[in-house]
């Protein structure tokens, strides 16, 4: 027989005490964000079809969920917002008495000491759903976008947002937005930017949820290939020369990769976004039995730890939260 080597790696795997001692990736409820979508109307819980155990809240609903959420020891909060009524300007984003404006007042009175973050993008109140504004031949037009998606983060600053978060994906947005913020006394709310954001299968879900499917065409023409690698780095530099304080990268575990290629690149802060598909794609599989969630989630969020995200966006968060707990 070969004489096996001194070193045997499974010594420190035979107890859970020094399996521990030597885990080299932790994760626990302060790595996680809760996504919140908030509705227009009164006293409303619905459940939404496309992501089993997901909801949308009116106001005063998610006040209370926002109690459940802080509760399991989770610091912030994501907030997507559809309103009652949607145009062809998505005037709704940027009017401050929307839906997400008075939500974040709402949640900020109520909730003080959590961070509430909002997603800062047009596509859930325009008509044809897409995140920025199209010409009469239906290309979307950059900077015309870029104006209205900088004034909807103004709008959301002045609520008391903590934090902005564009995800449109336009260039140039992160520089508008940064510029506005410190020109109307908000220097202090940071940027949370969605700087790496695919053109995903993954968002069929959330989509749904936020009513917010393109009438023509697809997003392809400003969200990312999914076959590009360095792209996505010179996006991420790209947002921080521009003045994000944080990134994103969006889906989670298809892009792992990236998120690794981001981390190392920048030495910036890193966000991962574990999207409604990755969410739903786990929840059909634990209700065919096929595996257990809870196991199956812990494994996966603690991957994307691993890879190099120092937060997790993902639906799981109050269910994995109480789970670590």
């Amino acid at each position: 027989m070969m004489p096996f080597p001194a070193t045997r790696l499974r010594r420190l795997r035979g107890s859970g005490t020094f399996r521990g001692l030597i885990r080299e990736t932790d994760l626990s409820p302060a790595h996680l964000i809760m996504p919140a979508f908030v509705t227009a109307g009164e006293d409303i819980r619905e459940e939404i079809p496309s992501m089993p155990g997901i909801e949308r809240y009116s106001i005063s609903k998610l006040v209370e969920h926002a109690a459940e959420v802080a509760a399991a020891g989770i610091g912030s909060m994501l907030l997507f917002g559809i309103p009652a009524d949607k145009d062809e300007f998505g005037t709704g984003a940027y009017d401050d008495e929307g839906i997400v404006q008075m939500a974040v007042r709402a949640l900020k009175e109520a909730h003080p000491d959590l961070a509430v973050i909002t997603d800062v993008c047009l596509c859930e109140y325009t008509s044809h759903g897409h995140c920025g504004i199209p010409d009469p031949d239906g290309k979307i037009q950059n900077d015309l976008s870029v104006e209205l998606i900088a004034k909807t983060a103004i709008s959301h600053a002045e609520a008391g947002a903590d934090a902005v978060a564009p995800s449109d994906m336009m260039d140039g947005r992160v520089g508008a937005i940064r510029y506005q913020l410190d020109e109307e006394g908000h220097s202090e709310v940071p940027i949370i930017s969605y700087s790496v954001k695919y053109a995903s299968a993954f968002y069929g879900p959330f989509r749904v949820a936020a009513e917010s499917t393109p009438s023509f065409g697809d997003r392809r023409g400003y969200q990312m290939d999914p076959a590009n690698g360095a792209e996505a780095v010179r996006e991420a530099e790209q947002d921080l020369e521009e003045g994000a304080d944080m990134l994103i990268v969006k889906p989670a575990t298809p892009y792992l990769d990236i998120v690794r290629r981001v981390k190392d690149a920048t030495g910036a802060p890193v966000a991962a976004y574990h999207v409604g598909g990755e969410y739903s794609s786990l929840k059909a599989a634990a209700e065919k039995g096929w595996l257990d969630e809870r196991a199956a989630v812990l494994e996966t969020l603690t991957g994307i730890r691993r890879a190099g995200a120092d937060a997790i966006i993902t639906y799981y968060a109050k269910e994995a939260a109480e789970w670590l707990q």
